[in-house]
């Protein structure tokens, strides 16, 4: 929903090494290492020895480009989240040209770019509760999407396509807290859930209906 930062260049501040060069091969193994190993065990399960090995290194080569193996998962996570914010592009920024449509566009492509990576996403969101750097990186994001969303709200309020109601930012915070749970349930089928077919259109209905009191909002 918004401009993503740059994480290549410096240390990053949860103590990732920087590699030798940009897209490091071994980095980029350690990492498909560690989403293929998510998609068949928890994250507790897995260990560094797993993650050195499933990339053809050695446990001390492992420890160059990353401190632990949480530092994976949270480059992990940045990794889905930048994929994201890219794949919504400028959603946003032409929301009055069609809103139905580019309301479902950004909401579609969040879901399809997290649905690709499951295994982190529930990862995170299971390991969150105890791991204050998971939680952090998590809440940053999260607030990230809250101002575009807010900033689109009240854009359409502007002019006059949706009616007062409670404030843009908590309308924001409530739609992408209900996305949050909503996509966790059916990507776990931690029911209830919505099958996986109907869920952003249901999210959709339910985006127009707050912002708009109406799931036919007028165009420009």
């Amino acid at each position: 929903m918004t401009t993503v930062r740059a994480t290549g260049g410096g240390a990053s501040p949860r103590g990732r090494r920087v590699a030798r060069s940009t897209g490091d091969h071994r980095e980029l193994a350690i990492l498909r290492t560690a989403e293929a190993l998510l998609e068949r065990r928890p994250f507790p399960d897995i260990s560094i020895d797993d993650l050195a090995r499933g990339a053809g290194i050695s446990r001390p080569t492992f420890y160059f480009y990353f401190p632990s193996k949480d530092a994976v998962l949270l480059t992990l996570l940045d990794r889905v989240t930048e994929e994201a914010d890219a794949a919504a592009g400028d959603a946003l920024g032409h929301l009055a040209e069609d809103p139905r449509v580019r309301w479902r566009q950004l909401i579609g492509r969040f879901h399809d770019t997290f649905r690709a990576h499951k295994a982190v996403a529930l990862a995170c969101a299971q390991v969150r509760g105890t791991n204050a750097e998971v939680r952090q990186l998590w809440a940053a994001v999260l607030e990230r999407w809250v101002q575009a969303t807010e900033t689109a709200i009240e854009a359409e309020r502007r002019r006059g396509a949706a009616p007062g109601g409670p404030s843009a930012r908590d309308l924001a915070i409530a739609l992408n807290s209900m996305n949050e749970r909503v996509l966790y349930a059916t990507f776990a089928a931690d029911g209830p859930a919505i099958a996986a077919p109907d869920v952003v259109d249901v999210l959709l209905d339910v985006w127009l209906s707050a912002i708009y009191r109406s799931t036919a909002p007028p165009p420009a």
